[in-house]
């Protein structure tokens, strides 16, 4: 039997009810839902939420009421609470207390409606995780929704909100909070209470200022004037967005200078301009001068030593070309600072950079395998990034196991890596693995102990599907599979991955996108450009993330 005790409770409205047809739904969509506990009406031109629907879980079936004997897939009295309510791109104007009836709801999705205002009765829905009001006409939220504790995402973007209720810091399981593209003119204090904020998109608002306690802060199109001294003491914010605002005044952040430039730097090929002014660089890499399309390079305030102070008056092309010049000379130079150590491989390890950085480059050496000497030189020192890129490696080396206690960035792309060994599992501390431009098509099994991992580049391989080892590490954030041979998405499976914000499946085989794709609530980046699928059309993949994903969802057969 459910687990929610059924309110006694009659239709108040029956005597008053006019001879209009009611919406109706098909039954057979109610009898499913009664089984699994989800119901999809999205997409129906549905203005308003049948009786039957509220009273899915109140009300005796009709297959009760027949002299029939039940087999054990037909107890309707073992019905399962409706967890999940899809009214997506209805017409709806209101919503009724009714909802009260289903106290089940962990999801309740009203996106894309005509809804003015929400019911207080919301505030019932203890169970609910996910509420999706985006793409109506709300003036208001009520402040009953406040009272959610179990509340972890909130999308209210495309509204006309002006305002929040200050009770809004009262949701403390609150991660994902989306007000982009309201009227929001300013914040209430209590947001700052939400201590497991991680995305908050306050986009295309009219705010002049700022909150201070996520991971990911998008105040894009607003009217910042200047940035809360606060932010210096942000220490979980990764991203941040504030183009297309006033600002004026940038505060002190708790880094101050650069001290050194990372070797990594010369991967950036489609770099233009380089702005190092006022720091503390003492040493400039000659490698700088490699970057092909570097136009612009700005170091004024800097402490550098061995560069006259004249060439670097003469502009960008002198100091590359003298940069340039520097290549052709010993890589390093003693007066110049750095310590490096020749192998006989006549390569130059930077140990500088591994005992400051922590970061181990040994990159465009056109290396089949890479020497002893070089993890010699890193031993026992903490090591967190390797960069082996551009080499002609054909088998990961096996010594990076040596790092598995600190490794958490491992750069492999442009290799020739026909399978991926299963020593990469046991780099428990691994966030972020590069291996793209390789000829790999699957992944161990074993790679789901990478508890850690959040982001995994694989694009330009030979992979025919998405390995199946991905949709078991539910700590991915990004996922890059683009110009591979794809031929199938499992959305089932990718619903798993609940941080999942970035996936690439561009320029790949598939041949349909399944529209339950759609129902991927994380995703805030989806590329499926150059693939041979008929629909969406290209005209909505096109238009972004949002458009593609609403379509998907719009098409979801019901």
């Amino acid at each position: 039997m459910s687990r929610f005790r059924k309110p006694e409770k009659v239709d108040s409205l029956a005597g008053f009810r006019t001879e209009e047809t009611e919406p109706t739904v098909p039954y057979g969509l109610l009898k499913a839902a009664r089984k699994s506990g989800q119901l999809n009406l999205s997409g129906r031109g549905l203005t308003e939420v049948p009786q039957n629907v509220y009273r899915l879980n109140v009300d005796t079936p009709e297959e009760a009421d027949k002299n029939v004997s039940f087999g054990a897939s037909e107890r309707w009295w073992e019905q399962t609470d409706l967890t999940k309510l899809l009214l997506s791109s209805n017409l709806l104007t209101q919503l009724s207390d009714d909802i009260t009836l289903l106290p089940g709801l962990t999801t309740l999705d009203l996106h894309d409606n005509q809804l003015s205002s929400l019911p207080g009765a919301l505030g019932e829905l203890q169970e609910l995780q996910q509420l999706r009001v985006s793409h109506n006409q709300l003036t208001t939220l009520p402040v009953e929704v406040c009272s959610l504790q179990n509340l972890r995402s909130l999308t209210v973007q495309q509204n006309q909100l002006e305002s929040l209720p200050e009770e809004l810091g009262q949701l403390k399981n609150l991660t994902e909070l989306d007000l982009s593209n309201n009227h929001l003119k300013g914040l209430p204090s209590g947001l700052g209470r939400l201590t497991c904020l991680q995305k908050l998109n306050l986009s295309d608002n009219k705010l002049s200022s700022l909150p201070d306690n996520v991971k990911m802060l998008d105040c894009s199109k607003n009217q910042l004037t200047d940035i809360p001294a606060s932010l210096s003491g942000m220490l979980a914010l990764e991203q941040l967005y504030l183009r297309h605002n006033k600002l004026r005044l940038f505060p002190q952040l708790p880094a101050p200078f650069l001290h050194v430039l990372p070797e990594q730097i010369t991967l950036l090929s489609t770099l233009t301009r380089l702005d190092l002014t006022n720091n503390d660089i003492t040493i400039l890499p000659a490698s700088l001068s490699l970057l092909p399309n570097l136009k612009v390079l700005l170091l004024e305030g800097n402490p550098l030593r061995g560069i006259r102070r004249d060439l670097l008056t003469k502009g960008t092309n002198e100091l590359l070309k003298y940069l340039r010049g520097r290549i052709k000379e010993e890589p390093e130079r003693a007066g110049e600072g750095h310590t490096a150590m020749t192998l006989p491989s006549q390569a130059s390890v930077n140990v500088h950079s591994i005992k400051t950085l922590k970061s181990l480059v040994y990159s465009e050496k056109q290396a089949g395998v890479i020497p002893d000497e070089v993890f010699d030189a890193a031993a026992d020192q903490g090591v967190t990034t390797v960069n082996f890129s551009k080499n002609q490696l054909t088998s990961i080396p096996p010594r990076l196991v040596e790092f598995h206690s600190s490794l958490s960035d491992v750069n492999l792309g442009f290799n020739k890596l026909t399978c991926c060994s299963p020593d990469v599992c046991k780099l428990l501390q691994l966030t972020h693995i590069d291996l793209r431009n390789n000829q790999l098509s699957d992944l161990p099994p074993d790679m789901k102990s990478l508890t850690k991992l959040r982001s995994i580049i694989l694009n330009y391989n030979r992979f025919k599907s998405i390995p199946e080892v991905l949709y078991q590490i539910s700590s991915l954030e990004t996922v890059l599979l683009g110009n591979n041979q794809v031929g199938a998405v499992d959305p089932g499976l990718l619903m798993k991955l609940v941080n999942l914000s970035t996936l690439d499946l561009s320029n790949n085989d598939l041949l349909n996108v399944p529209p339950e794709l759609g129902l991927c609530s994380s995703l805030r980046c989806l590329s499926l450009e150059g693939n041979p699928f008929r629909s969406p059309r290209a005209a909505i993949v096109a238009k972004g993330t949002d458009a593609v994903m609403e379509y998907l969802r719009s098409r979801i057969p019901t």
